[in-house]
């Protein structure tokens, strides 16, 4: 499934770092039947590319996945070969970014300023990642969002949740990358259904 059309079924993206690869799967199944079309396994998790493999295998054409904490144009290459599709970063990295445009995956590289901003933009990269996103604030994305191209699509990631994603989205976020608000190391399969269900519901009620 491209990213795009995963955002538009729901806009979240659940970042389920520290995740192992024999529970990768049932995790990932959790936040399917949620509601959620979009993973990402953070490259410091334990042994990330293979829980990516397995991900994919299990949910290609259904789902959108990838890897977060990708800081290396090395790294991009060895996401694809274990079938990723989303490249997503902590930070702005035009090497990043263009290397994942050339191989045609989607790079969502984290920024905080209008200059980052507009570097990932120009390296190619159509989903800009605020992070942390509640560092900056809601009122600092909706300033950058008046002189943003219209298709760049922000993320608002690091300390946003169901509480406070009506505020984000009002400013001009369009998408979400959840962490601990879905996935925490050790947590079970079912907390995992539990909080994805919250979040969903939570996206359901934005305008």
């Amino acid at each position: 499934m491209k990213l795009n059309d995963a955002l538009a079924e729901c806009p979240v993206v659940a970042i389920i770092r520290g995740v192992r690869p024999e529970e990768a799967v049932d995790h990932a199944q959790a936040l399917f039947d949620g509601g959620v079309r979009g993973v990402e396994v953070p490259l410091n998790s334990p042994e990330p590319l293979e829980s990516i493999r397995r991900i994919v295998e299990a949910f290609e054409g259904r789902m959108a996945i990838g890897a977060g904490t990708v800081l290396t144009p090395e790294r991009v290459d060895a996401v694809q070969d274990a079938g990723g599709r989303i490249i997503v970063s902590p930070n702005t990295n035009t090497a990043v970014i263009r290397r994942s445009v050339e191989l045609g995956l989607d790079s969502a590289p984290g920024f905080a300023t209008a200059t980052e901003a507009f570097a990932a933009y120009e390296a190619g990269a159509r989903h800009l990642k605020l992070f942390p996103a509640v560092t900056y604030g809601v009122t600092h994305l909706r300033q950058l969002k008046a002189v943003l191209p219209p298709d760049a699509i922000v993320w608002a990631v690091g300390g946003v949740g169901p509480d406070t994603m009506g505020d984000w989205w009002a400013a001009g976020a369009r998408a979400f990358g959840l962490g601990g608000e879905l996935y925490r190391p050790g947590q079970s399969v079912a907390d995992t259904a539990q909080k994805a269900s919250r979040i969903v519901a939570a996206v359901k009620a934005l305008a």
